[in-house]
């Protein structure tokens, strides 16, 4: 590793919050039922019940964001359905087909600044309900979305709700990828809760990995809406983690006082901040977002003057010209790195 650089290439380029550490220092020489059936995982599961308003909720505990969206949407559907997703979707894109592994094929729609359009999902949804060659065809069983969007961007409380009042229409589900929801929660402009989000799908999760702990996401199904024999489940598809202890605790934590949104609001400011120095140095910002994923066009001189100092991703080419790049704060970005990076960005 080059030593000096700054870190923007993602969200998960570091260890775990101090915090979440300190817990697991704390109780490392203690015995616990394994599996997750100990007080630490009862407890994390109550903070999050009570984080969503709803005592009823189902809770799991698994490792990562693409274990999650798997085993979850497997269990939801039926063998002879597939999901739908925006054609910019995590599990469409980025997951090497883990999904359609498990034998469901993923749906995609257009994708506008990475969302689902909800009339394009009504419409798909009723013109395979007006095929009468259907039953030669992948039903749609589930529409899945993320919050914030692969591409840094919110839905609207509007526009969740139309979405699941489309899945009740047609008696679908809806699930939300919640890989960075700290930083969808703590955005400016954001009108959803985790109350609201617990009210308007089926199942989500709760990301940890990218918002501050060492790995692990929480896996809710609003009302006791689990699919059944989801532990069995769990442990066919390998996830099940033996000492489910280790990432109960680190949820414990991210939800004692208010740390879960602390996270997020730290990185969407200072994730501003670095949209607010291209912006003022005259570069383009080529995608809205007001979350901790910034998109920047940067011609290739810029580019390489800057892969001097940073590490940051190439999206995608937008001409011979000029490329898509995305930059990423996260809970262990500080003031003086993007201090650092201001200088370098009115240099260029």
């Amino acid at each position: 590793m080059q030593k000096n650089m700054l870190h923007f290439d993602c969200d998960y380029n570091n260890g775990m919050h101090p915090a979440l550490l300190k817990s697991l220092e704390r109780t490392n020489s203690e015995y616990s039922a394994p599996y997750g059936f100990d007080v630490y995982s009862e407890s994390a599961k109550a903070r999050l019940r009570e984080a969503c308003d709803d005592p009823k909720a189902d809770v799991f505990f698994l490792a990562g964001g693409t274990q999650t969206n798997s085993i979850a949407i497997a269990s939801l559907l039926k063998p002879w359905q597939g999901v739908v997703s925006a054609e910019s979707g995590h599990i469409n894109v980025h997951e090497a087909g883990a999904v359609e592994y498990t034998g469901h094929k993923v749906i995609s729609l257009p994708e506008h600044n990475g969302k689902l359009e909800p009339k394009e999902l009504e419409d798909l949804l009723k013109a395979f309900h007006a095929d009468d060659t259907r039953e030669h065809m992948v039903e749609p069983g589930l529409v899945y979305i993320s919050f914030p969007s692969e591409l840094g961007t919110l839905y609207s409380a509007k526009e969740l709700k139309d979405i699941h009042d489309i899945c009740q229409k047609y008696s679908i589900k809806l699930f939300v990828d919640g890989a960075r929801l700290a930083y969808g929660l703590a955005a400016d402009g954001n009108d959803i809760t985790l109350k609201y989000l617990a009210e308007h799908c089926d199942a989500f999760y709760i990301g940890g990995t990218k918002c501050g702990a060492i790995c692990g996401e929480a896996l809710v199904f609003p009302r006791k809406g689990a699919p059944e024999r989801f532990f069995t489940r769990i442990k066919q598809h390998g996830a099940l983690l033996a000492k489910g202890r280790l990432i109960a605790l680190q949820f414990d934590a991210l939800f004692t006082d208010g740390l879960y949104l602390q996270i997020g609001r730290h990185g969407d400011e200072l994730a501003m901040r670095l949209q607010k120095a291209f912006s003022d140095a005259g570069i383009a910002i080529g995608k809205p977002s007001s979350t901790n994923q910034q998109f920047i066009i940067l011609s290739k001189q810029q580019k390489a003057a800057l892969e001097k100092h940073a590490f940051f991703e190439k999206w995608c080419s937008i001409d011979e010209n000029h490329d898509l790049c995305r930059f990423v704060t996260s809970w262990s970005t500080t003031t003086s790195d993007i201090d650092k990076l201001e200088t370098i960005i009115k240099a260029l």
